[in-house]
């Protein structure tokens, strides 16, 4: 390394929650790719060893000690390279959120996260002990800052005065979970901090599908003047390379007695040129699709799935899921299956069936009219007294539900289920029926934004036949039924829907907004009685900043109407 000259790789890796040993081969492996680089420095993402978020795995003694483990093995191949490795580390009792400098087949140094967050989807303070110390190290004549993803963005945290101990560079690793917009959330604090303390800052951010959160990598390297200087890929691997010029560590004066000195003379390596990088923003519409494609693939490709299974019914919510299981997984390990009944209209089948020939997956055609009639004569003695109603619609949706648990357990596959935020939010789906899956890849997509991604994908090639996205929305569980009959137009539902569930507003706010009040009582009635579905529900790759599940967590039984 030359004299301020710094050759940094950010390892963008998809790790693996619990997959000790793969995720520290996957380290290792890619810490030979950034050597042959000629890399002084690669800085892999928060927890990637033991993946993120780990949860209640961290209450198992065995867990934590195979980590410590894992990392000891690890930092034995590390060599001629600093690496920057997140784990778990333990000090007595307490556990911390943890990132390993290791240097030469030793772990020279270790940074503990002080700033735990625990809001959303994150719990971190169940687990970790917040760090105390924000040391500053010295590697060659280069001084650098290490702090853990929340520890940057706070003004006045360990970013602040590592800068003011020397610092010239910050590592910041991370695992922020995604949703729509974060990146620019993102971009502005890490510029923000790099202006004001006159730093370089270097975001390495985790990537990858982890139950219902996704990562979408895109890590970035920062100037002090607050320009972004280089970014990695959105929602894949990526070995991201740049070269700094990072101020020199003045001699005179006394040196810091926070600084923990890694090395003071540093090897010249032979360097490769660096290919130029012209990585973009992804569009708003196409950053939600390949969350969700990253999200269904890991989902089914971590947990030992190979195919999915779904029902479709011509419409476009079973359509949109379709296609993201094709994109995701190849058409031949997506199976769907058509089920009329007597309500089921000629149109549907013919969209299903194009959906299907466009898309080249298999399609199966099971009649549940059969089992329909038997269910309403069992059931006739009991239902003879009262008018039809929902009761007969939901049956419809159970059967199907069971027709795809039985494929599902005959086969292996994974049920998709293939129901939408506004769906869900007002329980408009039926429990153990069209909810029924292991998987609900678009339960936090609301529908008119459904409808934006079916377009933006038959942009790309055009697979969603015209008619679905044309025809109005419809559950075919009686004559000429509607959504509409039981829910306000989409277009209107869905921003009462964001005031109430994500932005947290009281009905009198979102009145104010300009909805009619009867409207608004109406819908906040309907998602206040479906929180017990919602438990229920199977989990789905989260796209707002606020999904059901861990960010929102209202009790079942509740009285409170404000």
């Amino acid at each position: 390394m030359e004299d301020g000259k710094l050759r940094i790789a950010i390892a963008q890796v998809n790790s693996t929650v619990g997959d000790l040993q793969g995720n520290a081969k996957k380290i290792s492996q890619t810490i030979l790719k950034a050597k042959e680089f000629g890399a002084d420095m690669v800085v892999f993402p928060e927890l990637v060893l033991t993946g993120y978020p780990p949860e209640d795995l961290l209450l198992k003694p065995q867990f934590v000690q195979d980590n410590l483990a894992a990392l000891k093995e690890l930092a034995k191949g590390v060599d001629n390279i600093l690496a920057i490795v997140g784990f778990v580390d333990q000090k007595g009792r307490n556990l911390y959120n943890a990132a390993a400098i290791i240097y030469n087949g030793v772990v020279k140094g270790v940074a503990h996260k002080m700033i735990l967050p625990n809001f959303g989807p994150f719990d971190e303070k169940r687990y970790f002990t917040s760090g105390e110390q924000s040391a500053v190290y010295q590697f060659g004549k280069i001084l650098f800052g290490l702090n853990i993803c929340e520890d940057i963005w706070h003004a006045t945290g360990p970013t602040h005065k590592q800068a003011k101990a020397g610092a010239k560079l910050i590592l910041n690793i991370n695992a922020s979970p995604y949703y729509t917009g974060k990146i620019k959330v993102r971009e502005k604090i890490v510029k923000s901090q790099a202006k004001e303390n006159n730093v370089h800052v270097v975001y390495a951010n985790l990537v990858g599908g982890q139950d219902e959160l996704v990562f979408d990598g895109q890590s970035i390297v920062v100037d002090p003047k607050g320009r972004l200087v280089t970014l990695a890929k959105a929602f894949k691997e990526d070995l991201l390379v740049t070269d700094l010029e990072i101020p020199l560590r003045q001699a005179q004066g006394r040196p810091n007695p926070k600084t923990v000195v890694i090395d003071k003379e540093i090897s010249v390596k032979q360097r490769l040129p660096l290919p130029k990088s012209h990585v973009k923003m992804l569009e708003p519409v196409e950053e939600v699709y390949q969350a969700l494609l990253l999200g269904l693939k890991d989902y089914v490709n971590k947990n030992g799935f190979k195919k999915v299974v779904l029902g479709l019914s011509g419409g476009v919510d079973s359509a949109l899921v379709a296609t993201l299981a094709t994109d995701a997984l190849g058409k031949d390990n997506v199976v769907g299956v058509f089920m009329p009944s007597r309500y089921s209209s000629k149109a549907s089948e013919i969209d299903a069936k194009q959906l299907a020939y466009k898309l080249g997956i298999k399609l199966m055609t099971i009649s549940i009219e059969q089992l329909y009639n038997i269910y309403l004569v069992i059931l006739e003695p009991v239902f003879a007294a009262e008018a039809k109603n929902i009761a007969e619609e939901n049956l419809q949706a159970r059967i199907r539900g069971t027709i795809l648990m039985a494929l599902s357990n005959k086969f292996g596959w994974l049920v998709l289920a293939t129901g939408n935020k506004s769906e869900m939010s007002t329980g408009y789906a039926t429990l153990y029926g069209d909810m029924v899956g292991g998987f609900a890849v678009i339960k936090d997509v609301p529908k008119t934004l459904v409808y934006k991604l079916a377009k933006y994908r038959n942009h790309k090639s055009f697979v969603i036949p015209v008619n679905v996205l044309k025809k109005a929305p419809t559950a075919e569980l009686r004559p000429h039924q509607k959504d509409t009959d039981t829910l306000p137009e989409y277009k209107i539902l869905d921003p009462i829907l964001k005031e109430y569930i994500e932005e947290d507003k009281s009905v009198n706010q979102i009145v104010k907004k300009g909805f009619k009040q009867e409207l608004v009582d109406r819908v906040v009635g309907m998602v206040d009685k479906s929180e017990y579905k919602r438990r229920q529900s199977a989990p789905g790759v989260r796209i707002t900043p606020k999904s059901f599940g861990k960010d929102r967590r209202m009790p079942i039984t509740s009285k409170y109407k404000g």
